[in-house]
């Protein structure tokens, strides 16, 4: 599977301003990486880790199942002095009946994307979305993937932060 499939030139992308509806094209698109990613995230429960030689372990974690929607935590851990450090570090709410991905909180290092304590404006939401979906498609090309064979038996120790692992 290729991805991602944008119906906008990258001079668009990189150059022009984006409109609501290239945000939700993008929230759409977003959400069908994470489904490939995860085809069965409507029943995941609990903490998984996909491992793929080579790369980094990805790390996600349920936060809540309902109807309609499901709250996921995705990241990798880089190791720090005596810590973990999560970076990209996203919060993502999935809408399943709109088939949208909503970037709730997104912290990483590689670009400065919502600096300050305002809400964010529909270009930052945009840079956000679009780094979310570059990241997604890095990790489905890789070969990660999450289903009931990545489910870690161990309770997830303070917030992703331990030196420990499962």
């Amino acid at each position: 599977m290729r991805f991602p499939a944008y119906p906008w030139a990258l001079h668009s992308l990189l150059k022009g301003k984006p409109t609501v509806g290239w945000l939700m094209d993008l929230c759409d698109e977003n959400y069908r990486q994470l489904i490939y990613i995860a085809p069965r995230l409507r029943i995941l429960d609990g903490y998984h880790i996909s491992r793929v030689e080579g790369c980094m372990d990805l790390h996600l974690e349920i936060q809540e199942q309902t109807r309609y929607t499901t709250l996921v935590h995705l990241t990798y851990f880089f190791p720090y002095q005596k810590e973990r450090h999560a970076d990209p570090d996203a919060l993502l709410r999935v809408y399943h009946d709109s088939q949208q991905v909503e970037v709730m909180n997104l912290r990483q290092k590689a670009l400065p994307l919502n600096v300050g304590g305002e809400p964010p404006t529909l270009i930052q939401k945009w840079r956000i979305n679009l780094f979310l979906s570059k990241w997604l498609n890095y990790c489905a090309e890789r070969g990660h993937r999450f289903d009931q064979n990545s489910l870690q038996a161990c309770a997830l120790q303070t917030k992703f932060n331990t030196v420990d692992s499962c």
